[in-house]
């Protein structure tokens, strides 16, 4: 519906220039032409705009259809991929569709992922975070390379993060009730991308 506002106002716009061009008289010196260079600036300018709005909207309408297909989670939406990849290649999906590996900022957004992932792909599965230690070892940081502020790691039987040089990935757990361990980046688990939203 909102695409079809932008369509018309454009077509409006593009009607009422037309239509001054052939009302206004024409003069004989050089002002007529600045005045259309202007109008013709002005007209290009809206019609760019117009179009960054168009691409706002489709961007909006994708969203959607991810949300649709996956779940929203506290203004984000989380879409899970079953096909099991390292951690680099689970990452690069996730951004050529246009989100990163999910990260839970919350234990609550934390424990509805790990809901969504059992009943998506299943109890006993395992999916990539999107966060790492691989450049200093012991300080995890998400995607955007902001340290990690919310940390789920299991603590009462392995105490994790424990894989030291070897382990710089995390997962979370399904059969550890949302529990994040750290594991090797090359290893091959499910994922699910998440997608902010406004």
């Amino acid at each position: 519906m909102d695409a079809r506002r932008v369509f018309w106002m454009f077509c409006l716009l593009l009607l009422a220039h037309c239509t001054q061009q052939q009302t206004t008289p024409k003069k004989r010196n050089g002002k007529k032409d600045s005045s259309n260079n202007a109008a013709i600036e002005e007209l290009k300018k809206q019609v760019n705009d117009i179009i960054l709005e168009l691409n706002l909207l489709k961007e909006q309408q994708a969203l959607q259809t991810v949300c649709l297909k996956g779940t929203k989670i506290l203004g984000k939406c989380f879409l899970a991929n079953p096909v099991k990849k390292n951690f680099h290649a689970a990452s690069d999906d996730c951004i050529a569709k246009g989100g990163t590996l999910g990260t839970p900022l919350t234990g609550d957004e934390n424990d509805q992922l790990y809901s969504y992932v059992r009943q998506s792909i299943g109890p006993e599965e395992h999916i990539w975070l999107g966060i790492n230690d691989m450049v200093t070892e012991g300080q995890w940081v998400d995607q955007s390379g902001s340290g990690v502020r919310f940390k789920n790691w299991e603590t009462e039987i392995t105490l994790q993060p424990d894989g030291g040089r070897s382990h710089n990935c995390a997962i979370l757990s399904t059969t550890a009730n949302g529990k994040w361990f750290d594991e090797s980046c090359r290893a091959e688990k499910a994922s699910v991308c998440e997608f902010n939203i406004v």
